[in-house]
């Protein structure tokens, strides 16, 4: 497998499944740019930067992707288009090994002292709820307690669907209600948490525009809240973002992890588009990792993201 991990089977179905609407328009496109042609040259190339910068690659990305196949062909001095998805494989995930800033704990992480601190931000629209029931469901799995925090208290909607997610998976929630300070909430979920031993907290926070000033303030009042009951907290900062909305995800987290210490990412919706390939484009250009891929309705459908399994199960037929 080289520098592919290994997934579970099911896993590996499930992720090729999800990815079926973006491979199909990807390799739609490369079939049409090499129809007619033996070897990858000039036009093939031209062609290949349009597909993956249509494909919400990202135009900074694609440009290191065509660079690095131009060195290979140089090197190389004929490569043929039969080759080209491996290539594109193999250079891809040459590029994203580069850019490992190293791997975040996963769901089956040691026993800690104090529990585990996930603030959750991102506006509204992108699962933001389903992604925290996931999140729960697959911590429990792993064996851990955990315990929700509903600090989104703009919405009264917000709160009762994070109730639902809570019952359905079997986990406690704190709440105030709308228009509690979500600060409160946040300091109230930690207290419980650390009297009740709980391994993993999630705490879920307003969506509104993520250009809003007062809400970044909102945000920073949080995290120091927080602090006042576990030092370090919060551990992981979690921005979810919608793969469907392409360049637009891009844009969300530009603006948040310049506004916010965002340190984990979790794209959502990878099922239902043809935009997949902005989790190459996030994974290069941040220097936050992609850690979840949301690629289903149910509350098993929430992957730790593998950059080379995702690669691999894209650009193979």
């Amino acid at each position: 497998m080289g520098i592919f991990s290994v997934f579970s089977k099911k896993k590996k179905e499930k992720l090729d499944e999800s990815l079926e609407k973006t491979k199909s328009n990807v390799f739609s496109k490369i079939s049409r740019a090499v129809a007619g042609k033996s070897k990858v040259d000039d036009e093939v190339l031209d062609d290949l930067e349009e597909i993956l910068v249509t494909s919400d690659v990202g135009v900074s990305t694609t440009l290191k992707i065509i660079e690095r196949i131009e060195q290979r062909v140089a090197r190389d001095k004929y490569l043929g288009t039969a080759e080209l998805n491996q290539i594109l494989k193999e250079e891809i995930a040459a590029l994203l090994a580069e850019n490992d800033k190293g791997e975040l704990l996963g769901f089956d992480f040691p026993k800690r002292e104090t529990p585990y601190v996930i603030m959750v931000v991102g506006v509204n629209g992108v699962g933001k709820t389903t992604t925290i029931g996931k999140l729960a469901y697959q911590f429990k799995e792993a064996g851990k307690s955990v315990v929700l925090g509903a600090s989104d208290t703009f919405r009264a909607a917000a709160v009762d669907q994070l109730t639902i997610w809570a019952e359905r998976v079997g986990v406690p929630v704190v709440t105030q209600g709308m228009g509690a300070d979500p600060a409160s909430v946040a300091y109230d979920t930690l207290q419980s948490a650390v009297a009740n031993h709980t391994d993993v907290v999630i705490v879920d926070t307003a969506g509104r525009l993520h250009n809003k000033v007062n809400l970044m303030k909102e945000l920073t009042k949080i995290k120091n809240v927080m602090q006042k009951v576990i030092p370090d907290a919060p551990h992981e900062i979690l921005l979810i973002l919608d793969a469907s909305t392409g360049q637009n995800a891009i844009e969300q987290a530009k603006q948040f992890t310049a506004a916010t210490e965002v340190n984990a990412l979790a794209l959502t919706k990878l099922d239902g588009t043809a935009k997949g390939g902005v989790a190459i484009g996030i994974s290069d250009q941040f220097k936050v990792p992609v850690k979840y891929i949301g690629i289903g309705e149910g509350k098993e459908d929430l992957q730790l993201f593998d950059k080379f399994e995702f690669v691999d199960s894209l650009f193979n037929k």
